[in-house]
């Protein structure tokens, strides 16, 4: 476990904490993010509990964890650390299966990336995180809806949270399971791409929900939005 002296100047820094069972792995991640104007690397940790410590102490913006660490796994830290800290979960694997990928979802994991991933995804994909965006790896993405779609089963009753959404919010919120960005979303719907991103911000509001991974979830999960939609 590590922790850099580095002192972090702006309030649009990002400050972000990587979590690896291998050194190199972890080195290199430090070199990529640290060579970014607005992002800094904070801290270093070798399995999941150390992860945990490291993001109690330090409040990173991003915390990047491998899935498969000893110890502590990065599924049973990003359990912990997203129910205890107001940090954001990048999960790392060199595993693209759909249990890994749900289950971190799951977990409330904003994005989750490919290690062997372009260096400028992953830089994207902490930025992306850092802002509330939600982001996968483009190679899982379709796959992963698909799951979904497949998993989905009719719900009997809405949860009651759900009732709660306007008309409009709903078609929005159906949009958002299919993978529609805010842009599309307003097109989709003639309407403007900050009345979108109002509608997006009240959805996560009333369902309680981090970002759009979470909505994505609860909207098949719930039986919100199925193959018929």
């Amino acid at each position: 476990m590590s922790v850099f002296d580095t002192e972090v100047n702006s309030s649009k820094q990002i400050t972000v904490v990587v979590a690896d069972d291998q050194r190199l792995v972890r080195a290199g991640f430090r070199v990529i993010l640290n060579a970014e104007a607005d992002i800094t690397v904070v801290g270093e940790a070798g399995d999941g509990a150390e992860a945990i410590e490291l993001t109690r102490r330090l409040a990173p913006t991003v915390v990047l964890l491998d899935i498969r660490m000893p110890n502590l796994d990065g599924l049973a830290a990003a359990r912990t650390i997203l129910a205890e800290t107001s940090s954001r979960a990048l999960m790392l694997t060199t595993f693209d299966t759909d249990e890994y990928v749900y289950a971190a979802l799951r977990a409330g994991a904003s994005g989750f990336l490919l290690k062997d991933a372009p260096s400028d995804h992953l830089i994207t994909a902490v930025r992306s995180v850092a802002r509330g965006d939600a982001l996968i790896d483009p190679a899982i993405t379709r796959r992963l809806i698909q799951k979904f779609v497949h998993a989905a089963k009719p719900a009997e009753e809405l949860p009651p949270a759900m009732t709660t959404l306007t008309a409009r919010e709903r078609d929005v919120l159906r949009q958002i399971a299919r993978g529609m960005s805010n842009t599309e979303i307003a097109k989709h719907l003639v309407i403007e791409e900050n009345t979108v991103k109002t509608h997006v911000a009240r959805i996560f509001t009333k369902l309680d929900l981090r970002d759009r991974v979470q909505a994505v979830v609860l909207a098949y999960e719930t039986g919100f939005i199925t193959p018929q939609h």
